[in-house]
Formats: C-alpha cells, sequence, structure tokens
C-alpha cells in the first residue's frame, strides 16, 4: 500500500496505523429497527432523531472527504442509519466520484429503496454496495429487522444492484439461538448467485443491543459448520487493512469471509476513519469519544485549519477495544450506537 508522506513523515497513529479508509454516515435515520443495531424498544416512534440543520450538506462532506484524500484515504464508504433514505444520495456520490486521487465508493444499505436508486447510484461512480441480509426466512427476518419485513424487498435490491452492474457483497450478522440455523441456507443461496457473503461475528457496538459474549457465534465456530459442507480454502489479504478473513469455495470462484472483531481481532491494522452524519470524527467504531468538524467548519476554518485538525486526531489516535476487550471495559467504555455511525 503506498503511504501518504506529510513533510517527509508517514501520516501514521500511535500504533503506526495509516489513515485509508473513511467512512461517511449520511444519516442516523433507518427503515429497519434491526435488533443487532437500532432495536424498536429503544429506537420507538417518539425518538429524536438529528434534525436536518444537525447534518453536515452535501458540500460539507465533499470539503471533508477531499482532505482526507489529501492525506491517504483510497476508499469511502457510505453508511447511515440506512443511507438511501437520505435525498438525492446520487448527487452526493457524483460529488465524491470526482475528487482526484479517490479509487473506490462503496455503499452499505439493507437494499430495500435499490430499485429506485441502483442505477442513478452506478452512473454517478458507486462501484460497490454491501448489502445486509441476515436470513433467507421471512418470519425470522422480520423478526429480526423489527418491522415484519419478509426477503421480497431485499433480494429485489439485490437484484437491481446487479443489473446495475454493481460490485455487491452479503452481509449477514449471526447471533446464537436467532439466525444460526441460517449459516448454511445463506452460504447455499450466495454461492449459487454468486455473491460475495461476509459472517460477522455479532459486535458489542454501543449500549442498545443487549450484548453478550454468549450470544456470539465465532468465525472458527461458522467455518467448522461450513467445512462440514463445502473445501474451503485461504486467501490471502488484497491489501493492508482489509477487515474480511476471506476464503475460497474450491469447485467455485465465489469467495466468503469473516469479520472477526470479537474473537480475532484485527486492531493492528485497523486504517479506517469514521465521519458521523452530523460531523463528528470517530476513531474507533467502539469509542463513543467524538471529534468535531463540523462547527470548526461552520465557524469559517480554512481548509488547512481543517487538514491540520484531521492530522492532530488521526496521529493522537490509540484505539485498540478490541484487542482489550473485556466484561469490565464493555461495561464502563463510553460507545455510540451503530445507528449513528455506520458499520
Amino acid at each position: 500500500m503506498e503511504l501518504i508522506r506529510l513533510n517527509g513523515t508517514i501520516i501514521t497513529d500511535t500504533l503506526n496505523r495509516p489513515l485509508h479508509d473513511l467512512r461517511i454516515s449520511v444519516i442516523d435515520r433507518c427503515n429497519f429497527r434491526c435488533q443487532y443495531c437500532m432495536p424498536a424498544d429503544k429506537f420507538g416512534s417518539d425518538f429524536q432523531f438529528l434534525p436536518k440543520t444537525a447534518l453536515l450538506t452535501y458540500e460539507e462532506i465533499e470539503r471533508t472527504a477531499k482532505i482526507f484524500v489529501g492525506l491517504g484515504v483510497r476508499k469511502i464508504r457510505l453508511t447511515g442509519g440506512e443511507p438511501l433514505l437520505r435525498t438525492d444520495l446520487p448527487l452526493l456520490v457524483k460529488m465524491l466520484s470526482s475528487i482526484e486521487d479517490l479509487e473506490d465508493i462503496g455503499l452499505t444499505t439493507n437494499g430495500v429503496l435499490l430499485p429506485k436508486l441502483a442505477e442513478d447510484l452506478k452512473n454517478a461512480g458507486l462501484k460497490r454496495v454491501n448489502i445486509s441480509l441476515d436470513s433467507l426466512n421471512d418470519e425470522l427476518f422480520g423478526k429480526i429487522n423489527g418491522r415484519k419485513i419478509g426477503t421480497k424487498p431485499v433480494l429485489d435490491g439485490i437484484e437491481a444492484a446487479k443489473k446495475a452492474g454493481l460490485g455487491i457483497k452479503i452481509n449477514m450478522v449471526v447471533k446464537k439461538g436467532l439466525n444460526d440455523s441460517e449459516i448454511i441456507p445463506m452460504a447455499e443461496f450466495c454461492k449459487n448467485e454468486g455473491l460475495q457473503l461476509r459472517f460477522i461475528e455479532y459486535m458489542d457496538v454501543g449500549s442498545t443491543n443487549g450484548w453478550k459474549m454468549d450470544d456470539v457465534v465465532t468465525k472458527k465456530e461458522i467455518f467448522n459448520i461450513l467445512n462440514q459442507h463445502y473445501e474451503l480454502e485461504a486467501v490471502d489479504p488484497a491489501y493492508f487493512g482489509e477487515v474480511a478473513k476471506r476464503y475460497h469455495y474450491k469447485d467455485s470462484k465465489v469467495d466468503v469471509g469473516f469479520i472477526t472483531s470479537v474473537s480475532e481481532s484485527f486492531c493492528s491494522s485497523c486504517t479506517r476513519a469514521r465521519l458521523s452524519a452530523n460531523g463528528q470524527i470517530f476513531t474507533c467504531l467502539f469509542n463513543g469519544n467524538g471529534h468535531d468538524i463540523r462547527n470548526i467548519m461552520r465557524n469559517g476554518a480554512s481548509d488547512e485549519q481543517l487538514r491540520q485538525r484531521i492530522i492532530d486526531i488521526w496521529k493522537g489516535r490509540t484505539d485498540r477495544y478490541s484487542d482489550e476487550r473485556t466484561a469490565e471495559t464493555n461495561k464502563n467504555r463510553k460507545k455510540i450506537e451503530m445507528s449513528y455511525i455506520g458499520g
């Protein structure tokens, strides 16, 4: 990986990790109420989401993204909440795709609105989508998403993304006793459809999802289940900081991967910064302490001042929560909700 240098010095944090990826949450609202992210009993009809004036404008997002790219970011992923709820999202994608040296723009979504937007997003410069699908069973999927919505709207979204020519990965969060029985059906579906599947360990993000270690199905456990049905061979990481541990099915060109932030930490190679919808920079998915840049921008800061602010934040980064995770740290640490910052 090429590292960007500032005055001859590689821009790294306190643990020598370079800045390479930026995840931008564009909205904190969602049309699902998934148990592991935005449970319905915590995010009811009276929940106060961010007002429109608190959200970064597209111009503010573009300005911030340009500075991040100038400091080494090469990949941006748009997240939420549900990012497709943000009005005119293809316009933002088009603005970002014009940034020189930015190599990749992706988007994480539940897929429901892709039939309306996939083609426009592709034409605007979006390259790929990660679509969340935690079960193929309509009743179970409706229970998980908290809206009693079956799988068809998501499957239609997958087809729309295919038709538009977008790269597709499927994200499945696995929770013990809830949808671990769906591991093989999901693997078979994605293998047959030529879709890359990512099994995600149930994570202790935020404080509203009732996370317990006993509910985690680890990568090792999922792999052993898969290995009873398929022959798998490990794939080397494509780049420094790649999150997924990937495998090939020996009889197919399709990959399957694992996001192992609970059982096999990847803190040592984490190159991701996160920008919340209201303009705070977070240096870890599990860190509830954000660094405001929205008000700095709105108070007239120059690009150089914003750039220095971001440099200072990254250089001071010490996060390695998954390396240090214990019952005590999980209990006492302030954490931001996944629905606020994206995955």
